[in-house]
């Protein structure tokens, strides 16, 4: 496995004021932990399984709450689904597992890593014995190297991580450790879901590179450049790079010593390779495109990052508010984009035409359109090429602004989007417009279904200082439009204070997936749903003084709490500023009144 560099932790406060004091108190930023790189995601909430090959078990995707991965044959003597490459070698993969049945007590649903072969690799095992065991498996032979007591209940989702760094296999459940042992018999492979006599689901799965260093913790304020990448003093090591600096010449050889220019790298680099990017300020007149056809592989994405501990800041401020004056434009397929921040663009400061792609802890502000959006590459994209499985991981966008101030959203997925599009830990304020916007139109139709999932909207309609110019529909999520129905998924997410609704489902008449949602104080309604037959489970609504019901049609049943002229018991636990955190495995954290939001 390459080496990739890690992007720093944030913290954003907004003052024990809340948001009302923003301006006043100013929006704090503290750079925590550095965060590892991802490597591979799955939810299954779209119900694919794309990238997983089987080897036995009865395997399905099912609702639990969300979307998850079963293997329903508690009979079975061995199940396995593997994914990822057999090249990885030092990685950390995390996954919510849950033993449904033990056909025995030595029955094991496991979560493993170095997958050599289907009976050779590391497994950290829920046991039938009411046991966590990390274990080696080759061949028939399985050594524990690790073990704790823990109570395997069938309903429960148990949260394993399992790492192999070198010869060092690790351990944790629920962020107990089970145990960290020194093992050399398998020096790579992939990861693996896998049961032995049982049955269990699988959810969440997350690999990174498994490596995070310490960094300082200054405060610094929203107008000065904080760095989404990680502290390092050293080059990061690898076979495949090239180097760009802001001095950077088209014809260099891309070295440290002798860096090129962005625009030159992404046509040399190879799959698999990545683009260092320099700290400093690029200053650019003309949009910084990936072309179509420019791509990297499943296995292998090209990789655009932010050289670690220096912050790059594409800077697009010489352009004029033009449609067409993009930023940084991404229409190939399988690339990833980490640790930059693009601002100041004429229209999208990142606009995302290809597919695969991961844009990671991106910042996007001050553009004159949405910060970061998906769309089609051009009018006559054809609906099969439209962007798809697109991934927007711990991302932020902020106070983006168009002159008429009507539609400069934070993030987009709208008007001609495929399927499989993934919002994660992302997090939209201050834009003048839309914290999301999932719109649709007539003449182009419906767009793919969009996830949005563990991401936080709040004081949109808004610009952090203070102004408020146009005709912005300032919603927190806004979820549709022209009576077009698509049934998008929506869960685990916060909307606060946004300058008119907190979710809604703006003229989508669809089925969507309203589920374990938190809307607190937006000026008109906190969830406003007038058509359709989305379904609404464990949602909540909370106000610290009057305000207009919520509405809701669909299916809703008793585990929603909504606004009704008084708030519900829940609405103690969600009171005092708000706060947020980008947490050590890259999860957005949100705190009110310096206590932990659960969702």
């Amino acid at each position: 496995m390459s080496s990739h560099p890690r992007a720093r932790g944030l913290r954003r406060s907004l003052g024990a004021a809340g948001l009302a004091g923003l301006v006043a108190a100013g929006v704090f930023v503290t750079i925590g932990t550095a965060e590892a790189a991802t490597l591979f995601s799955a939810d299954f909430e779209a119900g694919s399984t794309s990238g997983w090959s089987k080897s036995g078990g009865t395997w399905s995707v099912v609702s639990d709450g969300t979307q998850v991965f079963q293997q329903s044959d508690s009979t079975n003597t061995r199940a396995r689904q593997f994914a990822g490459t057999t090249s990885w070698t030092n990685y950390s993969v995390q996954a919510k597992v849950k033993a449904t049945t033990f056909g025995s007590t030595s029955g094991v649903v496991a979560l493993t890593a170095r997958a050599a072969g289907a009976t050779k690799m590391y497994r950290l095992s829920l046991t039938g014995a009411n046991r966590v065991q990390l274990e080696t498996m080759n061949g028939s032979s399985v050594t524990v190297l690790g073990s704790l007591s823990q109570t395997i209940s069938a309903s429960t989702f148990y949260t394993l991580k399992l790492t192999v760094n070198g010869t060092t296999i690790s351990g944790s459940v629920n962020g107990t450790s089970v145990g960290s042992a020194t093992d050399s018999t398998i020096t790579a492979g992939r990861i693996g879901l896998l049961t032995e006599y049982a049955a269990g689901r699988f959810d969440d799965v997350l690999v990174d590179d498994g490596v995070s260093t310490p960094t300082s913790s200054p405060t610094t304020s929203p107008s000065t450049s904080v760095s989404p990448s990680a502290s390092s003093s050293s080059p990061p090591p690898s076979s495949s790079a090239l180097y760009v600096a802001p001095n950077g010449t088209d014809s260099a050889a891309g070295t440290v010593a002798a860096p090129t220019t962005l625009t030159s790298a992404i046509t040399r680099i190879a799959a698999g390779g990545t683009i260092y990017l320099r700290g400093g300020t690029y200053a650019h007149s003309s949009t910084v495109t990936i072309a179509p056809g420019n791509n990297g592989s499943s296995g292998a994405l090209k990789t655009i990052s932010a050289y670690p501990g220096e912050v790059p800041v594409l800077n697009f401020s010489a352009q004029a508010e033009d449609t067409a004056a993009r930023g940084l434009a991404v229409n190939g397929n399988y690339w990833r984009v980490y640790g930059i921040v693009v601002e100041r663009a004429g229209d999208n400061g990142i606009f995302v035409g290809g597919s695969n792609n991961i844009l990671e802890r991106t910042i996007t502000r001050f553009n004159r359109d949405t910060g970061l959006q998906l769309s089609r590459i051009a009018s006559d994209t054809p609906a099969a090429q439209w962007p798809a499985n697109n991934l927007i991981l711990s991302a932020e966008s902020h106070d983006n602004a168009d002159s008429d101030g009507e539609d400069a959203d934070g993030f987009a997925a709208k008007l001609t989007v495929g399927s499989g599009n993934v919002f994660r830990y992302a997090v939209s304020h201050n834009n003048i417009d839309d914290g999301w916007d999932l719109y649709t139109k007539t003449d182009t139709g419906p767009i793919g279904v969009v996830t949005i999932e563990d991401s936080l909207a709040y004081n949109n309609g808004t610009l952090s200082d203070g102004s408020q110019a146009g005709n912005g529909d300032r919603n927190g999520f806004k979820l549709g439009g022209e009576d077009i129905g698509v049934n998008h998924i929506v869960k685990r997410t916060v909307a606060y204070k946004n300058g008119k609704h907190g979710f809604t489902y703006n003229s989508n008449p669809g089925s969507m997936t309203i589920s374990n949602n938190l809307s607190i104080d937006n000026t008109e309604r906190n969830f406003n749903f007038d058509a359709g037959t989305s379904v609404f489970t464990n949602n909540t609504s909370c106000r610290s003084s009057s305000g207009t019901n919520d509405r809701i049609i669909g299916t809703a049943d008793s585990t929603n709490q909504f606004w009704s002229g008084t708030n519900g018991a829940r609405c103690a636990n969600f009171t005092g500023a708000l706060a947020w955190s980008f947490a050590s495995d890259g999860r957005l954290a949100i705190t009110l009144g310096g206590k932990a939001v659960s969702l």
